[in-house]
């Protein structure tokens, strides 16, 4: 079994590792750009005290990279017009093209569909945040009407002529066992 890169390949390879070294990496080092190249560190990209938005320095930098990208495109169109004039490279170029597309339509779908995960996971946490003081405050609601009802019996016993005792076993106790003596 043969292992060994073609040589096309192996060129096309080593023209991608010049790319990363002289547009991106130059990108990634610049200022402290760092922060925003590791997935981990999504905090550094998002301005959590604006709503989540994304942070001014982290679109200015995807500016810079549409920018650059922008700029790669034109010159990927020149070079791809030079190599379809020559009749041998023609149906190479047109395959891939349809590979390039085919990965960015695919890169842009995953994008997107993480940008949606993203969304979907923050608005269940905002769900679930607002159920829970939803919770409390209908637990807080019905602490305070129990409380104002347990006023109202104690506002009631107060303002009333005879005791509590009297209220509960109606009219006076001793009263009643001094009538319950004179009746044998």
């Amino acid at each position: 079994m043969d292992f060994d890169i073609p040589k096309d390949i192996q060129d096309y390879l080593d023209e991608l590792d010049a790319f990363i070294e002289a547009k991106i990496k130059p990108l990634q080092a610049q200022d402290d750009n760092e922060r925003f190249f590791d997935h981990r560190r999504e905090h550094a990209r998002t301005d959590w005290d604006n709503q989540g938005l994304p942070r001014k320095e982290w679109e200015e930098l995807l500016g810079k990279a549409r920018q650059d990208a922008e700029r790669i495109v034109e010159q990927a169109r020149e070079d791809q017009l030079r190599m379809a004039r020559k009749e041998d490279i023609v149906h190479r170029a047109e395959e891939e093209a349809d590979r390039i597309v085919a990965e960015a339509e695919q890169q842009a779908q995953d994008a997107r569909a993480e940008a949606e995960r993203y969304v979907d996971a923050r608005l269940a946490q905002f769900e679930i945040a607002l159920r829970r003081i939803l919770e409390e405050a209908q637990s807080t609601t019905r602490a305070l009407a129990k409380t104002l009802d347990q006023v109202e019996v104690g506002r009631d016993r107060l303002r009333a002529p005879t005791t509590a005792a009297e209220q509960e076993f109606g009219g006076d106790p001793e009263a009643q066992l001094f009538d319950a003596e004179e009746e044998r």
